[in-house]
């Protein structure tokens, strides 16, 4: 979930969202502004997922995210491939419009997505045992994938050109892919009951929970008992 967030491209486009603008044709404070449209868009919409997430459920806007990322990126992917060339940028008024909104549209997408279920599913899935050292690792699985697609992106616009949208755009195919198959439905479902309710009943992961035999966790609970129980008779006899 973690690498699949990045994978995205919204930290790219967000980080390099004034360059990438003026690379379409707008001039210094209209790539500016831009940047800072599509920077307000990500904060609010992402009150749609709090509202949402709870009573339509994960994966339904991490599907409907997918296709509406997937559109997005891909149209922007059409038009800077017919329009923009190497010296020269021929991108309309209009045409510029329509990169914005799609940019937007990509960027409202995420926030409602991939943007905080990229956290809260993680943290939801992960047995209580290992919670902490679960999370610590997805946190740090994040920072490393962005800096990796920070460092990468610039080089990649500049060499690849449009086609870095195509990237992304294959990468959203294949998370929303993984998330048809291999993502369960954790709404309503309390963290102390995911493994039985969730983890256990999914067709992938219910293969690395093993039940203990009956006669195996009857045996362990006479055992924990009859040691209780000579405790309690050593603390007597000191006590005498």
């Amino acid at each position: 979930m973690q690498i699949f967030q990045q994978f995205t491209g919204i930290n790219a486009i967000m980080f390099y969202a004034p360059v990438l603008f003026q690379t379409l044709g707008f001039k210094s404070d209209a790539s500016l502004y831009s940047a800072v449209i599509t920077g307000a868009v990500n904060v609010l919409v992402t009150v749609v997922s709090i509202y949402f997430v709870d009573r339509a459920g994960r994966r339904v806007l991490l599907l409907e995210a997918g296709v509406q990322m997937f559109l997005s990126q891909l149209v922007v992917a059409i038009i800077m491939g017919h329009n923009v060339k190497d010296h020269s940028n021929n991108l309309g008024h209009v045409l510029a419009i329509i990169v914005v909104v799609m940019v937007c549209s990509f960027v409202s997408s995420f926030a409602w997505s991939w943007g905080p279920l990229g956290w809260l599913i993680p943290s939801e899935m992960l047995p209580l045992e290992a919670h902490s050292a679960g999370q610590s690792v997805a946190v740090c699985t994040n920072m490393l994938f962005t800096f990796i697609i920070a460092q990468a992106f610039l080089s990649m616009f500049c060499n690849i050109k449009f086609s870095i949208f195509l990237f992304f755009t294959f990468w959203v195919f294949v998370m929303t892919t993984f998330v048809v198959v291999l993502v369960p439905e954790t709404k309503g479902v309390p963290i102390e009951e995911m493994t039985e309710r969730v983890r256990k009943q999914h067709w992938f992961w219910e293969r690395y929970f093993e039940d203990k035999p009956k006669g195996v966790y009857d045996d362990n609970r006479r055992e924990r008992f009859s040691g209780r129980r000579q405790m309690k008779r050593k603390r007597k006899l000191k006590t005498n």
